[in-house]
């Protein structure tokens, strides 16, 4: 029996690139393609595919939150992360989400394949430098132990790492993926802490961050 694959990527050219890709691999039957996050939750839902090739960053739903959703309301699909990504922001939330495969762009066809069987036996289907990345975290040492900061004005110890995140530069969407939260979520953070330190745009949130010692200005 072929395997039912469903493809999610926001761009068009590299999405119908993987799916004429499939197309031509043994045992492999594209059975829908979806250009978000929202559609591939909403075409697993409908074909109940055996797994679904997952972009990470796109719009509406990002790859980490529909992986999310996917396996929690439908355990039988398995997920297999196709990105360009391979940096630990990305890895990480990925695989806590529920993602079984993590490959990049750069894979052939052999390696989908091989991953796809992979996840579907049972095992982790996972491009090489991503099982070295996780071996290197694995030996990492585990960081000591610090006691409590008390934070100024109130905030709570998420809000305080939402700001720490805006004074990195990060965007809503990077934040919400860095901490594995929705983007309402990071809102919501952002709206409570700038009402109790009285901040009125993200310039003054950094300016607050450097100065209470909850970020490091660059170059420090």
């Amino acid at each position: 029996m072929s395997v039912r694959v469903v493809v999610a990527d926001d761009q068009t050219v590299v999405r119908e690139g993987i799916v004429m890709l499939l197309g031509l691999l043994p045992g492999m039957e594209v059975v829908g393609s979806a250009g978000d996050g929202e559609e591939a939750v909403r075409l697993v839902a409908e074909l109940a595919p055996d797994v679904v090739l997952m972009d990470l960053r796109m719009p509406r739903v990002d790859g980490v939150e529909a992986t999310r959703r996917i396996r929690a309301e439908h355990p039988g699909t398995q997920v297999v992360v196709l990105t360009t990504y391979a940096d630990d922001a990305s890895l990480f939330p990925a695989l806590k989400a529920g993602a079984r495969g993590y490959l990049t762009k750069d894979a052939g066809g052999d390696e989908i394949v091989r991953a796809i069987e992979a996840v579907l036996s049972g095992d982790a289907g996972l491009a090489p430098q991503v099982q070295l990345r996780l071996l290197e975290r694995l030996s990492e040492p585990a960081a000591p132990v610090q006691a409590p900061v008390e934070l100024p004005d109130g905030l709570t110890a998420r809000e305080a790492e939402v700001l720490a995140r805006i004074a990195d530069g990060l965007t809503n969407t990077e934040i919400a993926r860095a901490l594995q939260v929705s983007t309402a979520t990071v809102k919501t953070h952002i709206n409570n802490l700038f009402a109790k330190a009285g901040l009125k745009d993200r310039t003054q949130a950094v300016r607050y961050a450097y100065r209470h010692g909850l970020a490091e200005p660059p170059g420090r």
